[in-house]
This record gives structure tokens, sequence and C-alpha cells, in this order.
């Protein structure tokens, strides 16, 4: 009776078994179309944030690149309009070398065409010689800049539908208006590279019409207008032919009816703007290679699953059910810890990569935020520079308008060093050190940092011993830091009645520069130096002046200290070894 009862019991085992795996395969199919989809909308999402990032970072430098060629262009006008060659030909009218004399500024200016003309509007001279002769009596660059003392701007569009971009300035001689010259910005150099993309850019004027674009067809017309006559045969209809609306971000464009990602871009020049159109393809094939990795994966799985129940048999099932419980249970055990190990193996391969990911694009955003703020100095001193360079110019001072070129050079030079102190801060040294005078570091920045200082009206004094203070370290980093603590110091004076701050210099057994302002004072002492801390408005500072200049006076052996003065303010306080006259022979 016995043995006719078990190979009952055997086979609703076997049933039972077989149908647990039934429903383990279908549980896994599901899963699989699920992560499928989960994966598809994620990817989707994040690469499509990518391509948007990557785009909108590729327009801006077209920005940047487009208008330094505007600004160095429309300084030329007004230099060649001091010519005394170009000004002693129109008295003359003897042009004979000034055609000669306009080609020798091409290379060096980089503009597109020089030409200057008398005062009737005659082409007298050109770097373009077919140009000679011609008339331009009536054209908008000669009556505008005939009628002020001012470099005009004019977009200036020819018989084939190009635009030119013209600078244009009268010249005179002893108050007399003899000519003018006009300088043309070479910006269709610009559309030639942009056209070696996949996107489409378009430059439009304050109007809303477009006057740059890797479409030739496109110049004149309005964005819609011009997304509206795209032909089929267009560069951008040829990269989009194989992209379909299959992805769940909406398209910011339709080109033809297809989506397009439109980015789109401030150029700081007479409201002029850019965009470019961009396909989804590329986010598409990106998409397409993680899914196939991730369907074959699944497939393998199956198949090995398939051809596992395949080869099974019911004798096998049965002498596998006529095995010991324990044996069964001991196997099943050894199953699931081998799976789980390897998901979890799995898990922290994904991990890995994250965190490893993370942590480039976090160091990557720091030193960006770093780079623009200790840029962010220079680049103002320049800028006022350039101004007074332009008012001394125009006042017929050129050699003081030189001091101010060569003031700028020292701040190119001093950018370039800039750099180059943020990347050995980012990997903790590399720089030789020497022996720095503190009293001479003072100075130099109280010169660059002049004009501000006269600006915002702050009272500096200066208490320093007569003999030089000598420390081991980097004049530029030194000085780095001095910048800093000076700009801390000009903020936080703004809105006192008078603005007033102190550097006091004394010696020892360690050189203590300090800098003392009399403002509010700060109110949070414990996290000054950490990186990203800031009191200042939104768009005014990213917090990290302090943390480096603490992190280049630890780097030197010193200390950087702050505390908050009774009588209001706060005072910063550098600590660095004094560099003896052994020390000083022995490097």
């Amino acid at each position: 009776m016995e043995k006719d009862h078990q190979p009952v019991q055997e086979t609703a085992l076997t049933g039972q078994i077989k149908w647990r795996i039934r429903l383990a395969l279908a549980f896994l199919t599901v899963l699989a179309i699920a992560s499928i989809w989960v994966t598809n909308r994620v990817l989707i999402n994040r690469f499509t944030e990518t391509s948007r990032n990557q785009a909108e970072l590729r327009l801006a430098l077209y920005s940047g690149t487009l208008l330094s060629e505007l600004r160095q262009t429309a300084i030329v006008p007004q230099l060649l309009a001091r010519d005394p060659a170009l000004i002693g030909a129109l008295n003359s009218s003897n042009f004979s070398q000034s055609t000669q004399r306009l080609i020798s500024f091409v290379d060096e200016i980089g503009a597109e065409t020089l030409t200057l003309l008398d005062a009737e509007g005659r082409v007298v001279a050109s770097t373009d010689r077919t140009r000679l002769g011609s008339q331009h009596q009536d054209t908008a660059f000669f009556t505008q800049a005939m009628g002020v003392d001012a470099t005009m701007f004019t977009v200036y569009k020819d018989e084939v539908g190009a635009y030119n971009f013209i600078y244009s300035r009268r010249i005179e001689s002893q108050g007399v208006t003899i000519g003018v010259i006009f300088v043309e910005a070479d910006l269709q150099k610009y559309e030639d590279a942009w056209a070696g993309i996949s996107d489409a850019v378009i430059v439009t004027d304050n109007t809303g019409v477009i006057i740059l674009s890797t479409e030739p067809l496109w110049r004149g017309l309005s964005e819609g207008e011009a997304l509206a006559r795209q032909p089929p045969s267009g560069a951008i209809q040829r990269a989009i032919q194989t992209t379909s609306n299959w992805t769940a971000v909406p398209a910011d464009a339709y080109l033809r009816g297809e989506g397009m990602m439109r980015v789109e871009s401030r150029v700081a020049f007479r409201g002029w703007r850019m965009a470019g159109f961009r396909t989804y393809a590329g986010v598409r094939e990106r998409v397409n290679g993680f899914l196939a990795l991730e369907v074959m994966g699944f497939a393998v799985f199956l198949a090995f699953c398939f051809y596992y129940l395949s080869r099974q048999s019911v004798d096998r099932m049965q002498r596998f059910q006529q095995e010991s419980a324990d044996l069964r249970q001991l196997n099943l055990r050894l199953q699931r810890e081998i799976a789980e190990r390897e998901r979890v193996q799995k898990t922290l391969e994904v991990a890995e990569q994250t965190i490893a990911q993370s942590s480039k694009l976090a160091a990557l955003g720091q030193m960006s935020a770093a780079v623009s703020h200790e840029l962010n100095q220079p680049l103002a001193a320049m800028k006022t520079y350039l101004a007074g360079a332009r008012l001394l110019l125009g006042r017929n001072r050129p050699d003081e308008a030189l001091v101010s070129f060569h003031r700028i050079d020292d701040l190119l030079e001093r950018m370039g060093a800039i750099t180059r102190q943020l990347k050995s801060y980012a990997r903790k040294g590399g720089d030789s050190l020497g022996p720095v005078d503190l009293n001479s570091a003072i100075g130099a920045v109280l010169s660059m940092m002049e004009l501000q200082l006269k600006q915002e009206a702050v009272d500096i004094i200066r208490t320093a011993p007569e003999t030089p203070v000598w420390v081991l370290g980097d004049r530029v980093r030194i000085e780095q830091v001095l910048v800093n603590l000076l700009r801390n110091a000009i903020d936080a004076t703004q809105g006192v009645v008078d603005p007033e701050i102190e550097i006091r210099l004394v010696g020892g057994e360690n050189a203590s520069l300090t800098v003392r302002d009399n403002g509010y004072g700060v109110d949070d002492l414990d996290a000054l130096f950490e990186p990203f801390y800031t009191t200042k408005q939104p768009g005014e500072g990213v917090g990290l002046g302090l943390a480096i200049s603490s992190g280049i006076v630890t780097d030197l052996g010193g200390r950087l200290l702050v505390r908050n003065v009774e009588d209001g303010g706060a005072l910063f306080e550098m600590q660095l070894p004094i560099l003896t006259d052994h020390i000083a022979a022995a490097e």
C-alpha cells in the first residue's frame, strides 16, 4: 500500500515543481519587459538632458567667439582714423601707397576688408582692389559715419543675400571731415566652421531677422519662416530623416514635422540672439546601445533557463525526488546564495561607476567655479583700463594710453599665472618656492586695485616696516590671497559712510599681515573658509575666494585667521614663517 501511494505523491510533487518553474519564467519575462521599459524612459530623459547641456555649452562658446570678434573689430576704425599716413593721403589726394598700407594691417587685425573713402564717398583705397573707384555716398555706413564723431556699426546686405558687418568712422583733419574708414568684420568664417557640425545654428538681430546661419537660404527670414521653408535637401533635413518622434520628452521645435531640440543663447551685442537646433538621433543611438545590452542579458538568461528545462526528464526528476530532503534544501540554499551574491556584485559595480562619475562631475564643477571667481578681478581691471585707454586715445594722448595697454598685458600674464596656480592648488603642490618680500607684494596689489579702490572711495591705511619682510613662498599665490582679502574688505564696507581698510605688516618670528575693515563683521566665523559659503547675494559670488586663500596659506606653512573687531568690522590675519638668512642661503 505504501509503495502504491509513493508514486502518486512524487507525481504530484513533480507537477507542482513544473508549475512553479513556469510561474518563475513568466515572472522573469514580465520583469524583463518592465525593466526595459523603465530603463528606456530613464535613459531617454538622462541622455536628452546631457545632449541639451552639450548644445547649450557649444552655443555659449559660439556666442563668446562671435562677441570677441565684434569687439576686436570695433576698435580698428578708431585707430585707423588717427593714422597719419591715411590722413596725409586724403589731404594730398595721393593714394598710391594707401591700399598697400591697408593690406599690411589685414593680417594683424584679422578683419575681412579695410576700405578708405574720401569726403564724396568714393573708394580711394581698399584691401579689395575691385572696389577702387566705387561710390558709397548713399550707403548707411557712410552717411551715419559722416554725421557723428563716433564709430558706427551697420549691417549691410549685399546683392547675393549675404550680410556684411561694418564698423565705420569719419576721418578729420584740423576739424574738417576729409573721409571715412570702414572695416568689415569677418563673421562668415564662423558660418563655415558651424556648418561642419550636425547642428543648425542661427544668429538673429534685435528684430528677429536671421543674419548668420549654417543654412544660407535662412538669411533674411525670421526663425518661423526659415523652419517652414527648409528644403528636403538641406543639411538638417538629411540629418533628421532617420529620427522619429519616439521620445517622451516634448520637442522644442519642429522642422517639416520632425521634432527638434532647440537651445538659445543671448549674444551681448545690440539685442542679438543665437539659437541652435539638434536632432534626437544621437540620444536614440545611445539609448539603443544600453537597451541592446539589457535585452541581450535577459535573452541569454531565458535561453539558459529553457535549455536547462529541456534537458530534464521524468526519470531524472524521479531520481532527484528520491534524494534526501536535506540535500534538496542544501542545493536550494546554495543556489539562492549564488544568485544573491551575483546580484550584490552587479549592484556594487553599478554603484562604484555612479560614485566615480559623480566625483568627476563635482570636481569639474568646483574647478570651473574657481576659475570663474579668480579671473573676475583681472577682467574687471582690464575693462577699466580699456575704458581709460579709449578716453585717452579720444583726447589724442597715445603715450598715456600705452601705459594702460602695458597694464592690461601685465593683467593677462597674471590671469595665466592664476590659471596655473589654480591647477597647482587642485593637485596640491608642484610649483617651486622662493623668497618673497611681503612689502613689495602689498604695493603691487594696491597698484593693481588702485582704480577699484578709487571708484569705491575706500580710504587705505597702510602700516609696514621700512625694511623688507621676507618669507618663503610663491609671489603670485601670495598676491592672490591679498587680492581676495582686499576684495572681501571692499564688499564688507558697502553701505558704510566712511569706508576704511587698514593693512598692517609686522615682522618677528612670523610675518603677520592683517587686513581690517570697518564694515559690519562676519556672522558665522566657523563656516567662513568652507567652499561655496558666501554672504553675498546670488550672482555676486560663489564662496570660493576665502577657501582657496586658506588652502594657499596652509600650503605655504602658515595660517589664515579671522575675527570680528570690537568697534565694528572684521580682521583677517595671514601668518607666514619668516625667511632667515640661513634658510634663504640654503634655498
